[in-house]
């Protein structure tokens, strides 16, 4: 299968490969018949949409007048499609289980199209021509709210013409979730509507959080769980796009459930269960939002190492639980791994457990680092505001020979809070292995690079008391903000 990565209404298209999911399926008895005045022995393309991205599904040649014929989708990969023509160009339609009819013509398939045959695709195209009927209508009236030379009384007049339009749009919505809810158009519709919020209780304090509370309980009612096909049309990854993003707090242990929640409403639905453990999966690993990592590994663990991510072969497999292992000793809320390395004098062992500190830092840096030599003057002034109040900060020198970071720590007065490194002869296998089974160090210690994921520096870690990981990947500043926070929570008497 391969991947249109298109750009709606600009015809334009580069194919990416992907993996295929309609292997193994039989094809149904109906077929899709489509007719495109101007085309001669051309190669002609089906996609399909998965979520909001169009995908190759099939490809045949036009005869000489423009005939093609595709075999209809099994149920499950029925759902919004496209025929793509040279140009390229396309045009979409709904592939349901009956034979499908349509024409069209190669200068612009999708204005003229004409539906022979296909109830669902007769009621798809008559919403399409009334919206866009509608357009036209709005198109003078919204250039006029965005005139700024346009009198009061032509400003008044076109909102309430606008208004009036939404409110026929929101009808004829309404009139084909009523007349045609049979129709899979109907349930995309559907998807894109957003559930009336009723108004709270006058005279409640919290109204916003009730309404909040309303909407978030009742967001996916428009939604049918039992449906696979509904995650053929970008109105599914919008919903849940918005729903992930924008709707829960971008809290991880609140995402974490919310999860393992909406997933369990999948259940005997392969491929909304595909879908969406997908998102949320590939969504946390790549978010720049602190900690998300650790809804990558649960969703790792929980989904994937359990053989349910049927999707994926064995390489793809081993590639996600590899990450996820990177990733698992620094997460937020796990306690951190004891790190024991020598000091400036590379001498005197110094272990990260036996720092008593009310907060600590474990500050991975580098002495050739540009972004360190920026960062480490800030944290040096949050040292001096916080140590007084508890923090402490551990620093892990990653340059791989000592010197440089010895002559840098030294040069720049770094040496009030504790610092750290490892050096070539340590790592040599022998020393290695006779310092950790002699109980000197461990592995993770000299493994550190492995053990926090260190890829780029400065890396940070904000521990509480306990060594449990409270933040990471934070700057000097952002560092200080928590820091202020969770001393006005402990004024309140408020745990995190």
């Amino acid at each position: 299968m391969k991947r249109i990565n298109q750009r709606l209404f600009k015809g334009s298209f580069a194919l990416l490969m992907a993996v295929v999911t309609t292997m193994g399926l039989a094809q149904a008895p109906h077929t899709i018949q489509v007719q495109v005045d101007g085309l001669n022995q051309d190669t002609v393309y089906l996609a399909h949409y998965y979520g909001n991205k169009l995908y190759y599904s099939d490809t045949t040649v036009t005869d000489a007048e423009g005939r093609l014929t595709f075999p209809g989708r099994p149920f499950e990969q029925c759902g919004k499609h496209a025929i793509v023509i040279p140009g390229p160009k396309y045009f979409e339609f709904i592939a349901v289980t009956e034979d499908i009819v349509i024409e069209t013509n190669a200068a612009d398939p999708t204005a003229n199209v004409n539906v022979i045959e296909s109830d669902e695709n007769k009621v798809f195209y008559e919403f399409l021509g009334f919206i866009g009927e509608r357009r036209a209508i709005a198109a003078p009236y919204e250039r006029t709210l965005g005139d700024s030379t346009a009198t009061e009384a032509q400003i008044q007049e076109a909102r309430q013409v606008l208004t009036d339009l939404g409110e026929e749009v929101g009808a004829e919505q309404q009139r084909i979730l009523d007349v045609h809810a049979d129709k899979l158009f109907a349930k995309y519709l559907n998807m894109v509507l957003e559930p009336a919020i009723p108004e709270a209780p006058k005279n409640i304090a919290n109204s916003k959080e009730l309404q909040y509370r309303w909407y978030l309980d009742h967001y996916w009612d428009r939604v049918d769980f039992d449906d696979p096909r509904l995650v053929h049309d970008g109105s599914f990854h919008q919903i849940l796009d918005t729903y992930w993003t924008r709707v829960l707090p971008q809290v991880p242990d609140t995402l974490l459930n919310s999860a393992d929640r909406l997933i369990e409403r999948t259940a005997g639905n392969n491929e909304m269960f595909k879908y969406i453990t997908h998102y949320i999966t590939f969504n946390s690993e790549s978010s720049q939002v602190m900690c998300m990592d650790k809804i990558f590994v649960h969703m790792i663990d929980a989904f994937y190492a359990t053989g349910q991510a049927t999707w994926m072969n064995e390489e793809q497999l081993k590639k996600v639980m590899d990450r996820a292992d990177e990733l698992r000793d620094s997460q937020c809320g796990n306690i951190i791994p004891n790190i024991i390395l020598p000091g400036l004098d590379q001498e005197t062992w110094m272990s990260l457990y036996d720092v008593e500190a009310k907060y600590t830092a474990v500050l991975i840096w580098e002495s050739t680092c540009g972004h360190c030599k920026k960062e480490l003057p800030k944290y040096k002034e949050l040292y001096k505001e916080w140590q007084p109040k508890g923090l402490e900060i551990y620093a892990i020198g990653n340059d791989f020979e000592p010197e440089p970071w010895q002559e840098f720590v030294e040069e720049q007065k770094y040496t009030d809070w504790i610092n750290v490194s490892d050096n070539p002869l340590i790592n040599a296998q022998d020393s290695a292995s006779a310092l950790i089974y002699g109980g000197v160090t461990t592995l993770k210690s000299l493994n550190f690079r492995t053990t926090f994921d260190v890829f780029a520096t400065p890396k940070v870690f904000l521990l509480d008391k306990n060594k449990k990981i409270i933040g990471k990947q934070i700057g000097a500043e952002q560092m200080g903000d928590i820091l202020s926070r969770l001393e006005e929570m402990e004024r309140k008497g408020i745990t995190y």
